[in-house]
């Protein structure tokens, strides 16, 4: 059997071309694979066909641009045979924050009637235990003629990948990032691991499938759970008046002790959603980590009722709200607790102006475009207008303000930056 790198160039399909299966795609396409990207989204699709990026990742654009231009890399809606499979889709949850596997399960039996046998299949979406199992059944059960015993002319391998990247740090710790690889059968995750080390420096941690998947989610609920510590402390500071921002350097002097920053929220499609699913996988081992999201998801309310009741006492209150991304310096707005208050906002004060300020994005997403007391803006021009400023993001062009424009403004510096 051959080793990806004897291949000339290995043939990668890459399903789901969002904020990591685009990155992946580009990378490992100007790293010697064919790749072809695969996704539902015809205006995505043309995009990158003609060169250019969906959204905002610093390094993207020019390395995309490159693999495009030189045949490497192309975009389609309509899943190719390759040698290799990247499953990249979303994993959401539905009511009840029970895991919706639906992208996965469609990905699948997208695959399933191009197999050949000897394809290896790699889940790196960000998964409950057991998901891996999941993909490849779904792929079998529409292929009774494939197996996953190994080394016969019907092989199909199967492993999981989990991407281990920050937003606005993608494309450099694709490369440096160490890599957790588990294998489903056979030897698919040395396969999956021959594939990505075309591109990858960091270690690759070897295991099977399901603790593959867990330690993803165990990497994002401990963080979650050390968010919440600062957000609950955050509120019990403001009901004893004191500053949690002083209370936490403070705390953070001594030696065995590093809290976190509090902030109005958390969000992103990793922290805000993959610790529901190890709870859903436990319910009844898991109450620490369902409290953590508990106190996250509520912080939202709490900031808003800080600042409510002062802005109904101001007649036509003009409030700029600085922030709508997940995070900063980046356009991703997923499951963002800036974008839930100012959707909050807009219904709780129908009569007020709400200058929302995004400074990496061009229009608004649709649920805030639609109502008439919500308009995208710059940020001077939402300052000077507005009576109360509201930083929820800590972008940088917020944190490098000016802060003389803000005398006279009723501030709620929900990020801590302006202390």
């Amino acid at each position: 059997m051959r080793s990806v790198r004897e291949n000339k160039r290995p043939s990668v399909a890459v399903i789901g071309l969002g904020y990591i299966g685009l990155p992946t795609a580009t990378v490992l396409a100007s790293s010697g694979a064919d790749v072809v990207g695969v996704d539902t989204n015809n205006e995505t699709v043309a995009l990158i066909n003609r060169g250019q990026v969906p959204f905002v990742e610093p390094d993207l654009a020019t390395a995309l641009a490159g693999t495009v231009s030189q045949g490497f890399l192309r975009a389609t809606t309509e899943t190719p045979h390759a040698e290799h499979y990247i499953v990249a889709v979303p994993t959401p949850f539905k009511l009840g924050h029970i895991p919706d596997l639906t992208y996965i399960e469609a990905a699948a039996k997208q695959i399933a009637p191009l197999l050949r046998g000897n394809e290896v299949i790699v889940l790196e979406s960000t998964s409950p235990p057991g998901t891996t199992e999941f993909l490849a059944d779904t792929v079998l059960d529409s292929r009774p003629d494939l197996t996953l015993e190994p080394n016969t002319a019907g092989s199909i391998y199967f492993a999981h990948c989990p991407e281990r990247v920050l937003p606005g740090r993608i494309m450099i710790e694709l490369r440096t990032n160490d890599r957790t690889v588990g294998t489903l059968n056979g030897d698919a995750g040395e396969r999956a691991r021959d594939l990505y080390q075309l591109f990858c420096e960091g270690e690759f941690l070897m295991t099977d499938a399901r603790t593959a998947e867990l330690s993803k989610l165990t990497e994002n609920a401990y963080r979650d759970v050390n968010i919440a510590f600062a957000n609950e402390l955050s509120m019990i500071a403001d009901g004893l008046d004191i500053n949690v921002w002083e209370l936490i350097e403070l705390a953070n002097h001594h030696p065995r002790v590093n809290i976190l920053q509090p902030g109005p929220g958390v969000g992103g499609h990793c922290i805000a959603v993959d610790p529901w699913f190890i709870v859903a996988t436990s319910p009844e081992a898991s109450p620490l980590i369902r409290t953590a999201r508990e106190v996250n998801d509520s912080k939202p309310g709490f900031v808003l009722d800080k600042l409510i009741p002062q802005a109904k006492r101001i007649s036509g209150v003009k409030i700029a709200a600085l922030g709508l991304a997940f995070k900063p310096n980046i356009d991703d707005l997923r499951e963002s607790p800036a974008r839930q208050i100012v959707n909050r906002l807009a219904d709780e004060l129908p009569e007020a102006t709400i200058l929302a300020v995004e400074p990496n994005i061009d229009e608004l997403p649709s649920e805030l475009e639609s109502r008439s007391n919500v308009s995208l803006t710059a940020t001077g021009e939402a300052i000077e207008e507005a009576d109360i400023v509201f930083l929820l993001v800590d972008h940088n062009e917020f944190v490098n303000l000016d802060q003389s424009i803000l005398a006279q403004k009723i501030v709620h510096d929900t990020r801590g930056v302006w202390n």
